[in-house]
């Protein structure tokens, strides 16, 4: 795995790679930079899908994360592999079916955290990241609000468990 003295590695894992996990990835990224992790955390995302590979995010997704400020364009989806079980200390699920897929890659012995990304959310009311694709606008703009309180406190719980990692 990646966890060294100097650097810390997610993965954020929805169906395509097109929607919620370049969303997470965009957002998770720009508090990194905001917070001055850049050089310390690195951020990805994949799909367990083969659909889109190599496409840039949904061009809803990307029009909700540009009018809040994030820019996704230079995302291209690509598909989860075992190999990402060692060089990510954290991969994280959007929703259940997600999570079942990365378990039943997921190598013996494999040290991260694997888990859903709500988890790390201060609302409790949603437990999975909706997968937006087939619905209308406002699904993307719900997505993004999850996935901004999500982001948030995935990154205090990082700061929280791993300090020494983070120069704190």
């Amino acid at each position: 795995m990646a966890t060294t003295a100097t650097q810390l590695s997610v993965l954020f894992v929805c169906l395509g790679n097109i929607c919620r996990s370049p969303t997470a990835h965009g957002v998770f990224a720009k508090l990194v930079e905001q917070a001055g992790y850049s050089d310390l955390i690195q951020v990805d995302s994949a799909g367990t899908g083969d659909w889109h590979l190599d496409h840039a995010p949904d061009q809803r997704t990307a029009q909700v994360a540009a009018a809040k400020g994030y820019d996704l364009s230079g995302l291209r989806a690509r598909l989860v592999t075992s190999a990402d079980f060692n060089q990510f200390d954290y991969i994280i699920a959007m929703d259940n079916a997600n999570l079942k897929d990365l378990r039943a890659m997921q190598p013996e012995g494999y040290a991260g955290h694997l888990g859903l990304f709500l988890d790390f959310s201060e609302q409790s009311a949603v437990q999975e990241v909706p997968d937006p694709y087939y619905g209308g606008e406002d699904g993307f703009e719900l997505v993004f609000g999850l996935v901004e309180d999500a982001s948030r406190g995935l990154l205090r719980h990082i700061q929280s468990s791993h300090p020494q990692a983070l120069g704190l």
